[in-house]
C-alpha cells in the first residue's frame, strides 16, 4: 500500500500523454492532420482540476488495508491538513477544522466539501447544521476506488461549501473478486461484517455490498452504535466508448451517546471521563439514494458526463448542550428533526485541444440541486418531545454554470489556466409556529478561478505555481426568516503560492496561504440557525512530502500551520476560534513484503482558542495520536488485519467548546469547556476471505 502524494501537476502529465513531442510524431499528426487521444476512462475523477500540485489522492489500498472500527476514522486517512473530531463518540457527523477555521459539521466558515460519485453528501439548511456531513455513514470503506482532495476552491466545477477544500470520494464499479467477506471485531463489542458479490459479466461491471457493524464504545452508557448499509453499482459498456450505469446506495444507523461533557466536572471528581448527563441523547437516521449516470467518450479525446440522483432521508438527533440551565426543571435536552427529499443533476464537458499551437483543455458544465426540507426544533425530556421550538417547511435550490481553461505553453514550462463559476441560490422559507413568517429569496455570486504553474527547466525537479480561487457557502434558509436584511451566501477568497520539487524517490511540495472570508458564521443551538459574525482572515503555510525508502517502504507526512486567524476590522483584535493552529499527520507504510503490508500513522494538533473575543487563556488541549495496521496474507485469498488504534493509549479529547452549562438541576451555572473524549486504546482483529477471482 503507498500513501503517495501526487504533486506533479496534472496537465502536463496528462498532456505529455496525450501529444508526444518527438519529432516523428510530430510529422505522423501533420500527415494524418488529426491528434490521436487516450480516452479518459470512467474509473478517474474528471475535474477541472487546477495545474498546479495542489490535488492529493488516496488509492483504494489506503481504505481496503486498513479496520475501520468506526465510520468517522474515513477522514484520518484524507490527512492533508484536515483536523475531523466526534461529538457523540462515533454516530454523530463529524466536526471538522482547517486552516484555522472551524467548519462545524462541514457547512460553514467556507466549508469543505465531499462529494460521493458526483453526489454532495453536505444537507444545507439541515436539522443539526448548515452542511451537516452525516450522509458520509453510508459509505463503505471497502468500495472506495480513489479519494481526490483539492486544497482550496480552484476548480470551477464545485460551487456551495468548496471554500476551504473539496474531497470527491469515486467508489469502485466493480470488485476484483467475485465473492468477498470480511468479519472482524475488537474492543468495546465491536463487530463488522462486509460481504459483497461482483459477477463476472462482459461488459457489465457490478457489485451488490452489504456492510454491518456494532460498537458499544467506551463508554459508561453504552453507545449501541448500530450501522447497516447497502450498496449496489451497475455500469453497462455498450460500445463506441459510451457507458451508462445505475447505483443505489442506503444505510441506517441508530445510537446512544454521551454527548460533551463539562470537563470540570471531570476535574472535580463528580464525572468520569466516558460519563454522561442526559441519558436521553443519542440518534436514528434512514436514508437511500437512487442515481443515473451516463458517459460518452468521443474519438477526438473529448468526454461527455451526465448524471442525476434522487435521495431521501429521515433524521433525528436528540441532543443536550446545557443541561438545566435555560429549564431547571425539565432540562435543556432537544430533539433536532430533519425530513429530506432531494434532487440533483450534472453534467459535464471535456475537450483537450490547441489554442495557436499550444495545448489545452476546456472544461464546462452545469450542476443542480433542490432540496424539500421539513426541519424542527423541540424540547424534550429522554426522547420524549414537550412542545414546538421551531418548525419549518424549507425549499432550497441551487443552479449553477461553469467553464474553466487550461493551456500549456512554451513546451510545458508554463500552465496557466483560469475559470469561471456562477451560482444562484432560491430559499423559500414557511414558517409553521408562526403562519405569518414566510419568505422566498434569491441571490447569486460569481466565483472567478485562476492560476499559474512555471517550470524553469524540465532538468531541473521546480514548479512554481499560483493560484487563486473565490469559494461560496451558503446560509442555513431559517436564518433568513431572524435576519432578512443580511448575505445569504459567504464568499471565501483563497490565495495561494507554492513550489514542487520532485527528486527520484523523494517529493516534497510547499506552499504560502491567505484566506480572506467575508463573513464567519456561528451555530445558534438554541434555535438551529445561524448568525453573521463579521469578515476574517487566515494566512499561514503548509509542507507535505514523501520518500520512497525501498520497493515497499515508504514514508510521508504533511503539516499545517496557521500564523493567525482572526476577525477583520476588530480592535482590540478578536480571534477566530475553536480550530488549532497546527495540523501534523505522518505515515509509514509497508507494501506487499513477503506476504506482509501495514502502516504505522500519526495525527496531531496545538492547543487552541475557545474564547477568542475575550480570555485568550481558556484553550482547548492538544493531541498525538499514533494508530497501527497489518495485513497478512495467510492464503491466496484470505488476509489476517490487525489494528491498534491510539496505541499509545492517549487521554485526549476529540472535541471541546466553551460554554455556560448548568450540570445539574438545583446546581449553579458554569462557564467552561465541555468535551467528548477520544476513544483510548483500541484492538481490531479481522479476517477477509476473497473467492473465484477475476
Amino acid at each position: 500500500m503507498k500513501l503517495v502524494l501526487r504533486i506533479i501537476p496534472l496537465l502536463p502529465l496528462f498532456l505529455a500523454t496525450a501529444f508526444p513531442q518527438e519529432p516523428a510524431e510530430k510529422e505522423k499528426e501533420k500527415e494524418k492532420q488529426k491528434v490521436e487521444l487516450p480516452k479518459i476512462y470512467t474509473s478517474v475523477v474528471i475535474t477541472a482540476s487546477p495545474v498546479e500540485p495542489t490535488v492529493d489522492r488516496r488509492n483504494a489500498e489506503v481504505f481496503q488495508q486498513t479496520l475501520f472500527s468506526r465510520d468517522d476514522q474515513v477522514f484520518h486517512q484524507l490527512n492533508a491538513g484536515i483536523n475531523a473530531g466526534q461529538h457523540e463518540g462515533g454516530g454523530k457527523s463529524i466536526e471538522v477544522r482547517r486552516f484555522g477555521f472551524n467548519l462545524d459539521h462541514g457547512g460553514v466558515n467556507g466549508g469543505l466539501k465531499v462529494l460521493v460519485d458526483d453526489i454532495q453528501q453536505n444537507q444545507s439548511t439541515q436539522g443539526h447544521g448548515q452542511g451537516y456531513l452525516g450522509a458520509l455513514k453510508t459509505m463503505t470503506p471497502e468500495l472506495v476506488e480513489e479519494a481526490q482532495i483539492i486544497n482550496g476552491p480552484f476548480s470551477a466545477a464545485y460551487g456551495d461549501f468548496s471554500g476551504l477544500g473539496v474531497v470527491h470520494i469515486r467508489l469502485r464499479e466493480s470488485l476484483p473478486d467475485e465473492w468477498t467477506a470480511k468479519i472482524q471485531g475488537g474492543s468495546f463489542g465491536e463487530k463488522r461484517g462486509f460481504l459483497a458479490f461482483s459477477p463476472a459479466l462482459q461488459s457489465l461491471d457490478s457489485f451488490i455490498a452489504y456492510e454491518g457493524s456494532f460498537t458499544d464504545g467506551p463508554f459508561l452508557k453504552p453507545l449501541d452504535y448500530r450501522r447497516d448499509n447497502l450498496t449496489a453499482n451497475f455500469t453497462k459498456r455498450l460500445g463506441g466508448g459510451r457507458s451508462y450505469a445505475i447505483k443505489m446506495n442506503g444505510g441506517r444507523n441508530n445510537y446512544n451517546s454521551s454527548g460533551q461533557i463539562p470537563l470540570f466536572e471531570v476535574t472535580a471528581g463528580r464525572l468520569d471521563r466516558f460519563g454522561y448527563l442526559d441519558p436521553g441523547e443519542g440518534g436514528h437516521i434512514v436514508m437511500g439514494t437512487v442515481a443515473g449516470y451516463f458517459r460518452n467518450e468521443q474519438s477526438n479525446g473529448a468526454v461527455w458526463k451526465v448524471d442525476g440522483f434522487l435521495g431521501r432521508s429521515l433524521f433525528d438527533l436528540y441532543s443536550d448542550f446545557t443541561f438545566f440551565l435555560n429549564d431547571p426543571v425539565n432540562g435543556d435536552g432537544i430533539q433536532q428533526h430533519d425530513s429530506r427529499l432531494q434532487e440533483g443533476a450534472n453534467a459535464q464537458y471535456l475537450r483537450p485541444h490547441r489554442v495557436l499551437g499550444s495545448m489545452g483543455l476546456l472544461t464546462a458544465g452545469g450542476n443542480f440541486h433542490d432540496n424539500q426540507i421539513n426541519v424542527g426544533l423541540y424540547p424534550r425530556i429522554g426522547r420524549t418531545p414537550l412542545g414546538v421550538t421551531t418548525r419549518a417547511n424549507v425549499h432550497v435550490t441551487n443552479g449553477a454554470g461553469y467553464v474553466q481553461e487550461s493551456l500549456s505553453l512554451l513546451g510545458n514550462k508554463v500552465q496557466i489556466g483560469g475559470g469561471l463559476r456562477y451560482d444562484v441560490f432560491r430559499f423559500d422559507i414557511q414558517d409553521r409556529v408562526n403562519p405569518f413568517d414566510a419568505t422566498t429569496q434569491s441571490q447569486g455570486r460569481v466565483q472567478p478561478k485562476a492560476n499559474l504553474a512555471y517550470t524553469p527547466s524540465q532538468r531541473i525537479p521546480l514548479t512554481l505555481y499560483l493560484n487563486y480561487g473565490r469559494g461560496i457557502s451558503s446560509i442555513d434558509a431559517r436564518s433568513i426568516l431572524l435576519h432578512p436584511n443580511a448575505d445569504r451566501i459567504a464568499t471565501t477568497d483563497f490565495y495561494q503560492f507554492g513550489t514542487s520539487h520532485h527528486f527520484r524517490r523523494f517529493s516534497i511540495a510547499t506552499d504560502l496561504f491567505w484566506i480572506d472570508r467575508s463573513n464567519e458564521l456561528v451555530y445558534i443551538a438554541d434555535d438551529g440557525s445561524l448568525e453573521l459574525a463579521g469578515p476574517s482572515r487566515s494566512y499561514g503555510y503548509e509542507v507535505k512530502t514523501s520518500v520512497e525508502i525501498t520497493r515497499h517502504l515508504s514514508l510521508s507526512g504533511g503539516l499545517t500551520k496557521v500564523g493567525n486567524s482572526y476577525y477583520r476590522g476588530t480592535s482590540p483584535r478578536t480571534y477566530v476560534d475553536r480550530a488549532p493552529h497546527f495540523v501534523a499527520n505522518a505515515g509509514l507504510t509497508l507494501s506487499a513484503w513477503h506476504g506482509w503490508s501495514g502502516s504505522v500513522r500519526m495525527r496531531a494538533i496545538n492547543h487552541y482558542y475557545l474564547d477568542g473575543a475575550g480570555d485568550l487563556s481558556i484553550l482547548a488541549s492538544g493531541h498525538t495520536v499514533f494508530d497501527l495496521s497489518l495485513v497478512r496474507r495467510v492464503r491466496r485469498n484470505v488476509d489476517f488485519s490487525f489494528a491498534v488504534d491510539n496505541f499509545t493509549d492517549r487521554s485526549y479529547f476529540e472535541t471541546q467548546n466553551y460554554l455556560e452549562s448548568r450540570p445539574y438541576a438545583g446546581g449553579p451555572a458554569i462557564a467552561g469547556i465541555h468535551g467528548t473524549p477520544g476513544y483510548p486504546i483500541t484492538f481490531t482483529v479481522g479476517m477477509a476471505f476473497r473467492f473465484r477471482g477475476k
